[in-house]
């Protein structure tokens, strides 16, 4: 598709830097498209494809690297899952789902760039963290199907700022988190929203090579601090992107 040509640099490089950080990208991909004149009505669903191949790749690095939390992963998306195809059932206006995105973003970026890491907590055990989990995941499963991105934007920081994981560890799940909810999100709107198997062809290759490059850097390579300095402007930058988009 020759009108999106020009940005597939800046989709690869969204894509490398939200794979370093776990995530699948769907938030700074829908920026990007709405900053160029791009209606991204009709690609929505693609967009949720794109999300899906990103945070499969992240996930697969930071797993590998030894940093999944399968006793985190699993109350969670066994909640967040059957939430996420009913949000994407009801999408909420323009309005309403960019001050969701635009709050939410904010506050996580904002206390992940001015506090350091703390140390990991001996939390709760995983029964006694097992409501919170069902309720955190149905939230964030029925917020991500709503807004038509994958989630793990959200869980990282709170899964941080609970001192239920480190940086990487929080990665990790959120890959995992985004790729179960964007393909539940995905199912609910694919009856009204068909994919573009044109853009799809040429932004799935972007950010195919994108998220290997960003995958690999930040599961192995960069430091927790680092990483959540990355995760942190990335938040901010997601935030400002999602009230541009109404505005």
């Amino acid at each position: 598709m020759p009108p999106l040509l020009p940005l597939l640099p800046f989709i690869l490089l969204g894509a490398a830097l939200y794979a370093s950080v776990g995530h699948g990208g769907a938030t700074i991909y829908l920026a990007i498209l709405t900053l160029a004149g791009v209606p991204t009505g009709p690609l929505a669903t693609s967009v949720l494809v794109l999300n899906i191949l990103a945070a499969a790749i992240g996930f697969q690095a930071f797993a590998r690297a030894g940093h999944l939390r399968r006793d985190l992963l699993l109350p969670l998306v066994l909640a967040s899952v059957p939430m996420a195809y009913l949000g994407g059932r009801v999408p909420l206006s323009s309005p309403v789902q960019a001050g969701l995105l635009a709050g939410a973003l904010a506050l996580g970026g904002l206390r992940l760039l001015l506090l350091p890491e703390p140390r990991r907590q001996p939390g709760p055990p995983a029964r006694g963290r097992l409501p919170a989990s069902i309720v955190l995941g149905a939230l964030l499963g029925f917020l991500a199907g709503a807004t038509g991105i994958g989630g793990g934007i959200f869980l990282s920081p709170v899964l941080f700022l609970l001192g239920w994981a480190t940086v990487k560890e929080a990665a990790a799940v959120a890959s995992a988190f985004i790729v179960l909810n964007s393909a539940a999100g995905l199912a609910a709107r694919l009856p009204r929203e068909p994919l573009d198997p044109d853009a799809l062809l040429w932004l799935g290759a972007a950010v195919l090579a994108g998220a290997l490059a960003g995958s690999a850097l930040g599961a192995r390579r960069l430091p927790p601090r680092a990483l959540q300095l990355l995760l942190g402007v990335v938040l901010l930058v997601a935030a400002v992107r999602a009230v541009q988009s109404v505005a």
